[in-house]
């Protein structure tokens, strides 16, 4: 593969997995892709031991890690936000709406204690602090969601001789990104899983392509419902450098998700993955659940509360969601839910990330033989 990203990264193909298990970065990486660890949900300590562990089984092969910085969050500009001090302002209304959801399923809504100074989640300074952590790995890519990077990732990728990558929805995001001075652009359309735009990859690809070409030559991966080799040939076709994707790898064996959830996106289509606030506050994409229809459809929902505090909502509701359900209470099932893409519907059976990675090569093959055949080569 003679994309120029594979020469930055030193890869083999460019495919890109982002994943919060650490098995799937490793065994994608291994196989001639390019894992990327979500960081969000770390701790310093946690992300650590994550990253000792990629090193000791990555076989010396390229990764990355993604940290979650948000631009735009509704604590922002406070100082010493904690978990504790942001529950205090969740209005009763949601708590009593969110006991009394669970409860029609048969579901006991268990809080989770946590300690007075615990960081808010996407807490500015706990990501520093994990950037400082990845730093100290080799990794050969640092990414940043939900906005442009804050200048001190962009200064430590600079130090360490890092890519900065940033993912973007829309054109005026690229642009400005581009400007700050970002290494890597991620295009992800709204067929992505988890927090998306409104514009659909096959349009917002060559969109951002376009505009950022008379500014600087900046690669641009492409995301959003990418599930396939001939779904990334046709987005290198578009001009992309490479692709990002999440979604697929949510079935494989490695995965972190649970059983349950793994059952009902082989059973799920693509209409199934919807824009929610119900998860995060902030509209993201995961498979529809009795929680997604309460918040966004139901006339008694009091409505999403703004980043963060909708997580504060959902955290404890999810964990005893996923406890319930495990121990086989059946209506829970149908609250069960993750962040997921409109590519859920291409999956039909859980797999090793290796053999996702091997399929993805001799489909993308594949793909190139047929456009090379109909023009003539």
């Amino acid at each position: 593969m003679k994309s120029p990203i594979c020469e930055m990264l030193g890869i083999e193909f460019p495919l890109f997995a982002f994943s919060h298990c650490r098995d799937v970065v490793a065994a994608v990486s291994r196989a001639g892709g390019f894992g990327v660890l979500g960081a969000t949900v770390h701790r310093p300590d946690t992300l650590e031991r994550e990253l000792k562990w990629i090193d000791d089984h990555v076989d010396g092969k390229p990764y990355g890690v993604d940290v979650l910085i948000p631009e735009n969050i509704s604590t922002a500009g406070e100082k010493d936000v904690t978990w504790k001090s942001l529950e205090a302002r969740v209005p009763q209304a949601h708590r009593d709406y969110t006991r009394s959801l669970l409860k029609k399923y048969d579901i006991d809504l268990t809080t989770t204690s946590v300690a007075d100074n615990q960081p808010q989640p996407f807490d500015a300074k706990t990501a520093l602090e994990l950037l400082e952590v990845s730093f100290n790995h080799p990794i050969r890519l640092i990414a940043n969601a939900l906005g442009v990077p804050p200048r001190q990732m962009m200064e430590m990728g600079k130090k360490h001789g890092v890519p900065v990558a940033a993912l973007v929805g829309a054109k005026e995001h690229a642009v400005r990104t581009v400007a700050a001075g970002v290494d890597i652009l991620v295009a992800q359309g709204t067929e992505a899983g988890g927090h998306c735009g409104e514009v659909s990859t096959m349009v917002l690809v060559p969109e951002v392509i376009k505009a950022v070409k008379p500014m600087r030559d900046v690669p641009v991966l492409a995301a959003g419902g990418i599930m396939t080799g001939r779904q990334m040939a046709a987005c290198m076709a578009m001009g992309a450098a490479g692709v990002w994707t999440g979604s697929v790898w949510l079935a494989t064996v490695e995965s972190e998700t649970t059983e349950i959830f793994r059952e009902k996106m082989i059973a799920a289509s693509s209409r199934d993955a919807v824009r929610s606030k119900g998860r995060t506050g902030k509209p993201a994409r995961q498979l529809r659940s009795v929680w997604t229809d309460a918040w966004d459809r139901a006339p008694e929902s009091p409505g999403a509360l703004p980043m963060p505090l909708q997580s504060i909502v959902s955290r404890d509701a999810f964990n005893s969601i996923d406890r319930a359900a495990a121990a086989g209470n059946a209506k829970a099932r149908d609250l069960v839910s993750y962040f997921v893409g409109q590519g859920v519907g291409l999956i039909d059976s859980v797999k090793s990330a290796g053999a996702v990675v091997q399929e993805f090569k001799e489909d993308f093959a594949e793909a190139v033989e047929h456009m090379n055949a109909l023009v003539g080569e």
